[in-house]
């Protein structure tokens, strides 16, 4: 995300009476104690901010952040990573998880340089039309790259909402229409005070209202809280999702890729096999990873990442 100077940032304004209680705290929160993060400089640019979101997708900063870093050293401009082959994105993702994004991102990296000239476009019609790119990211580059108005739901912010104004302590498991009414309705009305506010709110939820000990004392929207004023009821609604990787799918197509990522020519079928013992399980994540572009075979039983 890049900065936003709070001096740029106008008085909060909403037709939602709530919303314009919580926005000038929390965005005075936040400009006292929002991290230092690389996509939040302005040199990041729109594109910076593009690869921060792909890679932050269900990954914690702290592994994203030397990967990153690599990345924009390698790939400055989408029409960088776009002129190398997918595999050689899928080898720089390492080990950030759900490999699937490192070929998105660079179908999305081919798509700018085709349709824009290679700069990340600023429409957000334009950024939703881009492959690999869902609502969450268009709203989330138009707002942190270029200071739109768009409501920026992640994980965090939904739990932000689900307490302060729904007083429930979870969101649901999937996000919801009456969710993204309610962040409509909290947006404040200038640009610049609803990008920053987007920003802010995300923050909020991941250094403060967080998922499992929330630190309620540092909150500076804690006496409007309305999960507080309710007594913090514990959830009630469909448990949530744990994720587990120990022996599954998952952990096999890791195996899998962090082989052939690490070899300079293609990996023949026998030195696969040595990754997992259970035959079953090993061939359907091989064929999975083939399913999902992410693994090439060639013929005599060889296997590489792919190059189209």
């Amino acid at each position: 995300m890049t900065a936003i100077s709070a001096s740029a940032v106008p008085a909060a304004a909403s037709s939602d009476p709530d919303g314009a209680a919580l926005h000038r705290p929390v965005i005075d929160w936040f400009d006292a104690h929002a991290r230092d993060l690389p996509w939040r400089r302005p040199e990041a640019g729109a594109w910076g901010v593009m690869v921060s979101e792909f890679m932050l997708q269900q990954t914690p900063v702290n592994r994203v952040l030397p990967v990153y870093e690599q990345w924009l050293a390698r790939w400055p401009r989408p029409a960088d990573l776009a002129a190398e082959p997918p595999g050689e994105a899928v080898r720089a993702w390492g080990r950030l998880g759900y490999p699937r994004r490192a070929l998105r991102l660079h179908g999305a990296a081919a798509a700018i340089r085709e349709r824009h000239g290679g700069d990340v476009p600023r429409d957000h019609a334009q950024l939703l039309a881009l492959p690999g790119v869902g609502e969450y990211t268009a709203a989330a580059v138009a707002s942190f790259a270029y200071g739109q108005r768009h409501p920026v739901l992640d994980t965090n912010v939904r739990r932000v909402f689900a307490r302060a104004v729904s007083g429930t302590q979870y969101p649901p498991n999937a996000t919801t229409a009456a969710e993204r009414k309610l962040a409509r309705a909290l947006l404040p009305q200038e640009e610049p005070t609803a990008a920053r506010w987007a920003a802010a709110t995300m923050e909020l939820g991941a250094l403060v209202c967080t998922a499992r000990t929330p630190d309620c004392a540092r909150c500076p929207i804690a006496a409007l809280c309305a999960w507080r004023q309710a007594g913090s009821p514990e959830h009630e609604g469909p448990p949530r999702r744990g994720q587990t990787y120990a022996g599954t799918d998952r952990q096999v197509r890791g195996k899998l890729l962090a082989v052939l990522r690490e070899a300079v020519a293609p990996v023949p079928q026998t030195t696969l096999d040595q990754v997992w013992d259970e035959p079953v399980q090993r061939a359907r994540a091989l064929d999975g990873l083939v399913s999902d572009g992410l693994v090439e075979p060639l013929s005599g039983g060889l296997y590489r990442l792919p190059l189209t």
